[in-house]
């Protein structure tokens, strides 16, 4: 038996519990093996096999990203997919190896503005993880990346201000972070309540940088 007919699937499931189960087996038995053909599977014609190996791949992202990190040029070329469920479910891949493959994604910091500019809120969420941990990596990228995620933070919506600020705090450091704290005062006059709370204390965070 294959690990391939442990996804939900082939399970007969609708539900993502057969796919966060095995991503840990996998994980907890570093099935090296089990985990190459996932992601051999995300290129099934039958798309159902390969929205359930993009899950599989992501949940071990977040428990043990080393073991995905091999796959990252399979990961940027799926977050430009038709299929939206691959294309964010690539994006969230990506943000759980960014810090590893910084150098490897760097290149591709164009497409991934255009695919946030594009594409669903969990594009977008997981986007900004990806930019403001590569720009925490070198100055170099930080000094190309960081213009954008100000300029994110200036336009997108209030709802999203705070969990945007949250991620973008990465890359910020003694440097830049007039400018950041400068433009969530700003965008404070559009939040209310608990937006404001948050907001308020990636601001204390950012001064202490």
């Amino acid at each position: 038996m294959t690990v391939l007919n442990k996804i939900a699937f082939f399970q007969n499931r609708r539900d993502e519990v057969p796919n966060q189960e095995l991503a840990r087996e996998l994980v907890e038995s570093k099935n090296i093996a089990g985990i190459r053909e996932i992601a051999e599977n995300l290129w099934n014609k039958d798309r159902n096999v390969a929205n359930d190996c993009i899950k599989v791949l992501y949940e071990i992202g977040y428990l043990a990203p080393e073991l995905i990190e091999d796959y990252v040029g399979d990961f940027l070329k799926f977050m430009k997919s038709r299929n939206n469920r691959m294309a964010w479910g690539a994006m969230l891949a990506l943000s759980t190896i960014a810090a590893q493959k910084a150098d490897e994604i760097y290149p591709r910091v164009g497409e991934i503005e255009h695919v946030m500019e594009t594409g669903s809120v969990i594009t977008i969420d997981n986007g900004v993880k990806i930019l403001a941990i590569m720009a925490s990596k070198n100055e170099a990228y930080r000094s190309e990346i960081f213009p954008y995620l100000l300029n994110h933070l200036t336009t997108c919506r209030p709802k999203d201000v705070p969990q945007h600020s949250e991620k973008t705090l990465a890359a910020v450091n003694a440097a830049n972070k007039g400018e950041f704290i400068a433009v969530l005062e700003k965008r404070m006059v559009d939040l209310q309540g608990a937006q404001v709370t948050r907001v308020k204390k990636v601001i204390k965070e950012a001064v202490k940088k």
